[in-house]
């Protein structure tokens, strides 16, 4: 099974930004004040065809220029990337734009890889990842924690996960449920990559 793109993908990052709406809050805020794109492009040293693009959503803003335009109208950044329109939630993650990345950056053997399958969604109340776990031997993973609660369901291979010092073996098929602020940690255990649904939910109050 192929996994999705590289991290530099810039049409997620651009998926992921436009989610925010931007353009259409740099429109609420320029009507809101009375001021036309030349008027505004004078203020901010921006063209007013720049600014137009901007509003239509044809072109993301730095940050830079996202606060020269800021401060033109008095407001945060935060204005831009704050509550979005209310709406039902339903949020919709293609699998040609999931991002791989490795457990650690910096890891030479990294103890699993993961995608992110709800990136796009805002306020949620769980986080979803296919995780692939190359085979490794127990002195070559580290255990880790986090808050809230943890699910693995396997898909494809086997995988050992340490947990207060007993490993436990799943199998496709198998499912484990665990605390997550305990130290664990995962393994493959088949020679062709292992992989797994895993979920983890925020701490209860």
């Amino acid at each position: 099974m192929t996994f999705g793109l590289t991290e530099n993908s810039e049409a997620t990052i651009r998926r992921v930004l436009s989610s925010y709406e931007v353009g259409r809050k740099l429109r609420q805020l320029r009507l809101r004040k009375k001021i036309g794109l030349v008027d505004l492009g004078r203020h901010t040293g921006l063209s007013a065809s720049m600014l137009s693009q901007l509003e239509n959503g044809k072109l993301l803003p730095t940050l830079p220029t996202l606060a020269r335009i800021a401060m033109v109208f008095d407001v945060g950044l935060d204005h831009f990337f704050g509550a979005q329109r209310k709406a039902a939630m339903f949020s919709v993650v293609r699998g040609a734009e999931r991002m791989r990345f490795a457990e650690r950056a910096d890891a030479a053997a990294p103890a699993y890889y993961f995608e992110c399958l709800s990136f796009s969604a805002q306020n949620k109340g769980l986080q979803a990842y296919l995780a692939e776990f190359p085979k490794r031997e127990a002195k070559e993973v580290s255990p880790h924690i986090h808050d809230g609660a943890e699910f693995v369901h396997v898909l494809e291979g086997s995988i050992a996960i340490d947990f207060d010092g007993e490993e436990r073996v799943l199998r496709a098929g198998d499912s484990a449920y665990f605390d997550g602020s305990e130290p664990h940690s995962y393994r493959g255990l088949t020679s062709t990559p292992a992989r797994a649904l895993v979920v983890s939910t925020p701490p209860r109050l």
